[in-house]
């Protein structure tokens, strides 16, 4: 009997590993071939979507670029603490390039100590958004700079003082005439500097970009497992596409906490629409792995568990139509939001794909000296 017993063990063993490598050979052949030959997402009706694109090899002219006056300036900008009211806080400061132009930290702290209410998004790959801000309020890296500088939580410069105050220093009359050939800068300039050097901050190619161009051995079989969940059954497409994983929209995705300690009404504020309550603009997954605390409160540090939350469809707090009828504020979580019923195994394969969309951090090092 005992015998039998272990035979019976034995053999399910056997067939059960049979049918996980047919499994993963299944999944090589799907997707072990040229991106347009690869089956379509499941996208929900209406949702407009891009197919996956690898990001291009190092430009040739990556240091040219870097060195152009125009980069070399808002280098130095973006690095020196004499653009804040305090000369202690830098752009930098937030947004760190040892910790993949985010600053590690659930929400930023600046000038006085005081703690912002919104996660520091990454700068990486910011020339490609057609938003900025969690809640989309800038339509340009120009208009953004504006923000922060002089936010009194952040780094609290009162703008008619920093002009004069950069044209005191010799050293960046001679880099702003370097520039735009005059030393007569004024807001603007500085703006188009510190855009100029933003818009150099771009990912590192991934194994999943090397696995785009060809190599299909650049990822394990769970991530290959995990590639098929994120376009399938995970529905993260719908959202998560293109070259840089985001669909540049809005959305209610549930966490809202409206009326509670976390409330932010997100990108209401910018437009006053009571359909926008609880929006927030859908970040870019290049580098997610790197770029924790996540969301726009930083308040999730462990992917398995956001994985979790996303697993769970996210409805519990949207708006029933009476609560809706009696509050028009009251948010109603995106409808793209639904229970995905995803086992341990399938949340586990998922985190490991968004590992291989990570790439490598390049830690850019600081100015050795500032203009002084």
């Amino acid at each position: 009997m005992r015998k039998g017993v272990v035979f019976i063990l034995i053999a399910g063993t056997i067939l059960l590993s049979s049918f996980f490598y047919r499994q993963e050979e299944h999944w090589r052949e799907l997707y072990g071939r040229p991106v347009a030959e690869w089956p379509k997402p499941t996208i929900d009706s209406g949702v407009a979507w891009a197919e996956f694109k690898a990001l291009p090899k190092v430009d040739s002219n990556y240091f040219k670029i870097m060195e152009s006056p125009q980069v070399v300036l808002g280098k130095l900008l973006f690095f020196d603490p004499i653009l804040s009211g305090s000369n202690q806080i830098s752009c930098s400061s937030c947004h760190n390039p040892q910790t993949s132009w985010a600053d590690k930290l659930t929400v930023p702290v600046g000038n006085d100590h005081l703690e912002g209410t919104r996660n520091t998004p990454s700068l990486l790959n910011v020339y490609a958004r057609t938003t900025l801000f969690w809640d989309g309020r800038a339509n340009s890296l120009e208009e953004q700079a504006l923000s922060p500088i002089e936010a009194h939580h952040e780094m609290n410069m009162n703008l008619t003082q920093l002009v004069p105050k950069l044209k005191a220093i010799a050293g960046y009359r001679d880099l702003f005439a370097a520039a735009y050939g005059d030393s007569t800068f004024s807001m603007p300039e500085i703006m188009q500097a510190l855009a100029a050097f933003q818009r150099t901050l771009a990912s590192r190619r991934s194994r999943f970009d090397e696995f785009l161009d060809g190599n299909y051995n650049a990822l394990s079989d769970n991530e290959l497992h995990g590639l098929h969940l994120f376009r399938t059954k995970a529905r993260c497409m719908n959202c998560h596409h293109g070259q840089f994983f985001t669909d540049e929209g809005f959305h209610n995705i549930g966490l809202t906490y409206y009326k509670r300690k976390y409330q932010d009404l997100g990108r209401y504020q910018v437009t006053q629409e009571a359909e926008d309550v609880g929006k927030f603009r859908t970040p870019s997954l290049r580098d997610v792995m790197n770029t924790d605390p996540w969301m726009h409160n930083g308040l999730f540090w462990n992917m398995t568990g956001l994985l979790n939350m996303y697993n769970s469809g996210m409805q519990m707090n949207s708006a029933t139509a009476e609560q809706k009828a009696a509050d028009p504020l009251y948010p109603i979580t995106d409808p793209l939001m639904r229970k995905l019923n995803l086992t341990k195994a399938e949340i586990q394969d998922l985190e490991a794909f968004l590992h291989s969309i990570t790439a490598t951090k390049y830690r850019m090092h600081r100015p050795e000296k500032l203009p002084r």
